[in-house]
């Protein structure tokens, strides 16, 4: 796992990446989160998409709604980028239309992309 810190607008953005699992469940997202709040102050994650289980993507598994309330209910805003186009299920995309409509949690294809989102200059 590499992290990168970065500052946006005065933002202070943890950029994750990792070719191993990272997010394997609401406890490792936790910890991950906290680990990052802790060494930096950052509030705000970026991370690519091969650092998370791909349950996540399966939303009957129920491990995205896990992981959200838990990034929510500690103030954590992240944005994970990579190539979502081999998911053919209306309600993960619903899912990930809905998430980008917010503010909070975010799928984008690319790093770049994720850092504007978070950084609020998209």
């Amino acid at each position: 796992m590499k992290i990168e810190y970065i500052k946006v607008n005065e933002m202070d953005i943890a950029v994750v990446s990792s070719d191993e699992l990272i997010i394997t469940d609401a406890q490792a997202a936790l910890d991950l989160a906290m680990t990052i709040k802790y060494e930096t102050g950052a509030e705000k994650i970026v991370l690519n998409k091969q650092a998370v289980k791909e349950d996540f993507f399966i939303l009957s598994t129920g491990l995205a709604g896990e992981i959200l309330q838990k990034f929510i209910n500690y103030h954590v805003k992240v944005a994970i980028y990579g190539d979502y186009s081999q998911y053919t299920s209306k309600p993960l995309k619903d899912f990930i239309y809905e998430a980008n409509c917010g503010k909070d949690f975010f799928f984008v294809d690319t790093k770049e992309e994720a850092i504007e989102k978070l950084a609020g200059t998209f």
